[in-house]
């Protein structure tokens, strides 16, 4: 096992009926903005709930913020925090809203010109973040329990990331009823962006770290027996809190301590949301499979292993059992109605991996993976299997 340090200081309020407590986690004095996205939490009743409970507050709002959320509106939010002297913001949402709290936490002091925080990774130390809550709306991302986040750029067509010790949320509030209105192809998307994600950090080559590995597992094949449950028309309680936790914990840090991780598909399935707009979790469902057929050299000894403790393999060669672990995968995404390739989704996709490559070369991206061996050449031959 790995050296690491840990410290995650996110209070968690899991439960029904956990926003009325959130007047208690936030100054009395502060000048609350809270933040959301396209109005859904209007219909839903949460925007009442947040208002109500915030009412001895001094309590401004900002929405719009989109999926994916796009800089130029996180500026405008910026403007508005300056103007009001805000003081705490309260996102209210799923991951882009979320990621997009973050960055405004991060940029609310910063001296220089806020797009240079994810142009140069600029990290946000302990205490320099504006503070900062969340009531999630839309598991997925984990981004309610982590210091990490994702801003897009339409100009530029970039999607870059930052993050900081700075950048925990103080509290998130996690109510498994608010599945209960989500659309089902973004309930699938929440699915996809999870398992991915616990992929990521488990995917890479076997380690020591028996309890680090085990807990992903079993945060992969929850995903998989939960999965029906939360894609049935019939709301289930239980598994919806299944699904949100399970979300949470595969990208709250845990995992990924003494382990060596990826991140590889992120990074080439962030270029295909920047050009495509093609949803994150999808774009992940694309590149996962062809990257680890492309790696399986380096990565067949986990592959098999997943095979075996995920999905019962028991038959056959550590190449076999590889094969057929990233099948399983494969058909775990399709049972979500979650396709795999790029065609499937786009018609004009044959420079992708080409423009890929020389975006990753220009940016000085020439070892990406846990061993940072892949490079841009490598990205494109994985992409040009996405097809």
């Amino acid at each position: 096992m790995l050296n690491f340090e840990f410290k995650n200081p996110t209070k968690i309020l899991f439960g029904k009926g956990e926003i009325n407590k959130i007047a208690k986690e936030i100054p009395n004095d502060a000048k609350v903005l809270m933040i959301y996205g396209g109005g859904s939490i209007k219909n839903n009743g949460i925007y009442d709930q947040v208002k109500q409970t915030l009412s001895n507050h001094e309590l401004y709002e900002f929405g719009g913020v989109p999926a994916n959320p796009e800089y130029e509106v996180l500026v405008d939010a910026l403007r508005f925090i300056k103007e009001k002297n805000i003081t705490f913001l309260l996102a209210v949402g799923g991951g882009s809203v979320i990621d997009g709290t973050k960055f405004l936490s991060a940029a609310a002091n910063y001296k220089g010109e806020p797009w240079e925080i994810l142009k140069k990774s600029v990290r946000t130390p302990e205490g320099e973040g504006m503070p900062f809550g969340c009531i999630l709306t839309l598991p997925a991302t984990g981004s309610e329990m982590n210091s990490g986040y994702v801003i897009s750029r339409r100009e530029t067509n970039e999607k870059l990331s930052s993050g900081g010790p700075g950048l925990f949320p103080q509290f998130s509030v996690l109510d498994p009823e608010v599945v209960r209105s989500i659309p089902k192809n973004q309930v699938a998307n929440g699915i996809t962006d999870a398992y991915t994600h616990v992929l990521e950090q488990y995917m890479t080559s076997p380690s020591s770290a028996d309890l680090q590995e085990r807990i992903a597992e079993s945060i992969l094949i929850s995903l998989q027996e939960t999965a029906p449950k939360v894609m049935s028309e019939n709301f289930n309680y239980d598994a919806a809190g299944n699904f949100m936790w399970c979300c949470t914990m595969a990208l709250n840090g845990l995992i990924q301590k003494g382990v060596v991780t990826d991140w590889a598909v992120h990074a080439m399935g962030h270029e295909l949301t920047a050009y495509y707009g093609i949803d994150h979790a999808r774009t992940l469902a694309i590149i996962a499979p062809s990257h680890y057929r492309y790696n399986m050299e380096d990565k067949k000894g986990k592959l098999a292993q997943y095979a075996e403790r995920v999905w019962g393999i028991k038959e056959g060669t550590i190449e076999e059992k590889a094969e057929i672990g990233i099948k399983k995968m494969e058909e775990f995404f399709h049972s979500l109605h979650i396709q795999t390739k790029l065609s499937d989704y786009v018609e004009d996709y044959i420079n992708t991996a080409e423009r890929i490559e020389k975006t990753f070369t220009e940016r000085n991206w020439l070892g990406l993976g846990e061993h940072q061996k892949i490079t841009p050449r490598d990205v494109y031959k994985i992409v040009e299997m996405s097809y």
